[in-house]
């Protein structure tokens, strides 16, 4: 039983540690075909992540795209795609930033119910395409692909001044207006900056998702369902409540990723607000295998090419190099998480033979006898 828990883990590593080496291959390749060093780039980023402000900045970028895994993760573990999370992570924060502006109450309740603004707009909005998979057969990536493009138009629809947006004065800038400071989370003043108070939030849910599918008879039936479907309804388990559950929990999550921005630094919402990110969680949930520990250090790295590269110019890279190797990491990964797969069944059935032929000479010994 050792041994095998130690191959897993090794075939486990496996799978994102050659993603992440053929990626930096890659890159280098990519680096000496345009004539530039292939190595200098890396080394620029390291001595950048020196500075305890782009220790904040990663830091900070860690917790949002930690929440956006997330919820990628719940969903891939029920082996749905959502592909909706920055759909439903921009349209949560920006009716969550519009509750927040709009009331004005005690501190923790006026943050609790901005936090419950936000997972019940994401909720929803994945919801719907929970439902329609469910009752119509409709997959969840077109659905969610599809809800993204809806949610951009809602946005900038609700957004106008005429409807629930507000632009200063003198200002082309359009808003939701500020959030009085009793909705904003505390955070953590250090040397080079401030830690939003809500990325702890991100990182204990962590712990949350852990426990939940691992510890709990909920998250047996999820990944159970996820494995298969036929085999979870013979056990008892309604299959269709369980991919609407899981698309439910994976919006919920969703609509908390903006947060760490929103009550921390901003305490408004604008056309500034950074989109893109619920895509990135898809890589970095992938990179980590919808593993707690492992998406979070996927999303570290994620954030440390993203804050690192921001001077890449200055020394004639262009910045987006650390968005090509985020690029190849994606592809690397589906191919190397398949061979690993495939090197682990070979293994497995090699290992069976091995223990089918050694019963086999224990039974022809004790015959012989």
């Amino acid at each position: 039983m050792r041994k095998f828990d130690k191959d897993r883990l090794l075939l486990g590593l496996a799978g994102p540690a050659l993603a992440l080496v053929v990626a930096f291959l890659l890159t280098s390749v990519v680096l000496l075909v345009s004539d530039r060093d292939p190595f200098e780039p890396y080394r620029i980023m390291v001595e950048n992540a020196e500075f305890t402000d782009v220790q904040v900045l990663i830091l900070n970028q860690t917790g949002t795209y930690y929440l956006a895994a997330l919820a990628v993760a719940v969903g891939f573990r029920m082996n749905l795609f959502n592909i909706g999370v920055d759909g439903q992570y921009r349209l949560a924060a920006m009716l969550a930033a519009v509750v927040g502006a709009s009331v004005d109450l005690p501190g923790p309740l006026h943050v609790l119910l901005i936090v419950f603004v936000a997972m019940f707009v994401g909720a929803f909005w994945a919801g719907i395409a929970g439902i329609l998979k469910t009752t119509r057969g409709v997959s969840e990536v077109v659905s969610t692909i599809m809800l993204n493009a809806i949610a951009t138009s809602l946005i900038a629809w609700m957004i106008l001044p005429a409807n629930l947006g507000v632009q200063a004065e003198g200002s082309n800038d359009l808003t939701t207006g500020a959030i009085p400071e009793s909705g904003w989370v505390p955070g953590l003043d250090v040397e080079g900056g401030t830690i939003y108070g809500f990325t702890f939030v991100a990182f204990a849910l962590g712990v949350v998702y852990w426990f939940v599918l691992n510890r709990t008879r909920f998250g047996f039936d999820l990944r159970a369902t996820g494995a298969s479907d036929s085999a979870a309804q013979a056990s008892g388990v309604d299959a269709r409540k369980m991919v609407l559950t899981a698309m439910l929990i994976s919006g919920a999550v969703a609509g908390l990723t903006g947060l760490p921005l929103l009550l921390g630094q901003t305490h408004t919402y604008s056309f500034s607000f950074p989109a893109g990110i619920g895509f990135t969680g898809i890589t970095i949930a992938l990179l980590g295998r919808n593993n707690p520990i492992g998406i979070f250090f996927a999303a570290l790295l994620v954030a440390f090419l993203d804050k690192a590269s921001a001077s890449l110019d200055q020394f004639g890279y262009e910045k987006e190099i650390a968005t090509i190797m985020q690029g190849l990491i994606v592809i690397s990964v589906v191919v190397s998480y398949e061979l690993v797969r495939q090197y682990g069944l070979r293994r497995q059935q090699q290992k069976v033979g091995e223990e089918l032929a050694a019963q086999a000479r224990t039974n022809k010994q004790e015959a012989v006898r």
